[in-house]
């Protein structure tokens, strides 16, 4: 009897069926990644309405877009193969972190305005820097380990941005400025790129989405621990005073 036809058709099916769960957990990576690019946007609607940036930063912005245009990079087929999905997203979070820079510029003051547009050129300079690199001096295995360790960098960097975020709530015992669907677009991204990344066995995909993912948990337990004080104190009458 020739068993090696089913063998082969099991083989078969299971490859398949893994690139279907790689491909789908791409996709909500891209989903939960695009209801976090959306989240400054109350933010922006303020700034255009009341004509200033007040006391809000474009270092975030900038950060993301830098973080961003790295990570899209990474994606391409010239640097890696078979991670496109990466790009997608990535190319979607530079267009929107490019445009709430652009918002922050023209309707900042002139110093604020000559800082940011500084920042945002020294951006573009350091990633045509990357650029030129990564094509000119590296060939193609070597280009991927470069890009990849600059995106984990990056993107660990980018993560672990939150942890100010977790000290505020463990210090004020509040979950006010820790938005609950914040922090659950940032675990459910992270945890499907993390699997993204495992199943394409892709160290610079898996390692910082995983820690991405860890970050992610702890916010939700601070935000399940604190939440019922954070509504007892919100539910208690305003005091003023003068002392």
């Amino acid at each position: 009897m020739d068993w090696g036809v089913p063998a082969l058709m099991s083989s078969v099916a299971d490859s398949s069926f893994q690139d279907l769960c790689c491909y789908g957990a791409g996709i909500a990576g891209n989903i939960f990644a695009f209801v976090l690019f959306i989240s400054p946007l109350p933010t922006f609607r303020r700034i255009v309405r009341n004509g200033s940036t007040e006391q809000f930063s474009a270092m975030p912005y900038i950060y993301s877009l830098l973080n961003c245009l790295i990570c899209m990079w990474y994606g391409l087929p010239f640097v890696s193969y078979g991670v496109l999905l990466v790009t997608t997203v990535n190319s979607i979070g530079a267009v929107f972190q490019l445009a709430y820079t652009a918002v922050f510029i023209a309707f900042a003051d002139a110093k604020q305005r000559l800082k940011v547009s500084s920042l945002l050129a020294a951006v573009f300079m350091v990633f045509g820097l990357i650029m030129y690199v990564s094509l000119a001096l590296l060939d193609h295995k070597t280009r991927q380990t470069f890009v990849g360790y600059l995106s984990v960098a990056s993107l660990i960097f980018m993560f672990a941005s939150p942890l100010s975020i977790i000290n505020l709530v463990i210090r004020t015992k509040s979950v006010e400025y820790m938005p609950f669907y914040l922090s659950l677009s940032m675990f459910l991204m992270s945890g499907s790129f993390f699997i993204y990344g495992v199943l394409l066995h892709d160290f610079f995909i898996y390692i910082p989405n995983g820690i991405g993912t860890i970050l992610g948990i702890i916010q939700l337990v601070l935000y399940a621990y604190f939440r019922k004080g954070s509504r007892e104190e919100a539910r208690l009458p305003l005091l003023v005073t003068h002392a």
